[in-house]
């Protein structure tokens, strides 16, 4: 066998590549083959739907959140009204005894003031999403602080947007009442409630 030379071999190992990629099976297509109907193609718009189901505490949640109304469940053993409402307490692990109507009145337990919104859009008047502890009727001293409830509140709460007008104003402790959507409006969630607006 005679030895090649190194030009000959990387000559006819570029030659090799060549004819390979010239003999790749396929078509190049361009825009207009589709315009033109040169190629077989299908548009669709598919239409995907899901479904879930919200639990027996949360729809019921949901359910009253559209007339308007906020409930949570209560557990006597550890004397906590939980809201949003659990089908058994997270701390004994007992079913719930009841279910209690609650004011749409709380305290603002945390909050923060986003100039920039979601998608990333600055804005001049700021969002306030706040933690709000929701004033209960079971016990009395729900929302007052307990050093021996994980977490350190007896009553429930959830996050929801806090409306004022000078948001330098507004501070941890501030009693705040839930602005619900018309009637005609409400869907069953959360945003049923618009926002929470501060009281005096």
């Amino acid at each position: 066998m005679n030895a090649l030379s190194k030009d000959q071999t990387m000559s006819e190992s570029t030659t090799l590549e060549t004819t390979a990629t010239n003999k790749l099976v396929g078509t190049n297509l361009r825009s207009r083959d589709f315009r033109t109907g040169g190629v077989f193609f299908e548009v669709a718009k598919p239409k995907l739907e899901y479904a879930w189901d919200t639990g027996k505490a949360i729809g019921k949640f949901l359910t009253e959140l559209k007339k308007g109304k906020i409930v949570g469940t209560y557990c006597a053993q550890c004397k906590r009204t939980l809201v949003p409402p659990r089908m058994f307490c997270e701390l004994c692990f007992k079913d719930i005894d009841k279910w209690v109507p609650l004011k749409d009145t709380g305290v603002i337990q945390t909050f923060s003031v986003c100039f920039i919104t979601w998608d990333m859009k600055r804005v001049k008047n700021p969002q306030i999403p706040a933690v709000i502890t929701i004033d209960t009727v079971h016990p009395p001293e729900a929302g007052s602080l307990d050093k021996t409830t994980p977490g350190g509140w007896r009553g429930g709460g959830f996050m929801h947007l806090v409306k004022v007008k000078d948001w330098k104003s507004l501070k941890i402790g501030d009693r705040v009442k839930a602005v619900w959507k018309p009637k005609a409006q409400r869907k069953g969630a959360i945003t049923d409630i618009k926002y929470f607006e501060v009281i005096k």
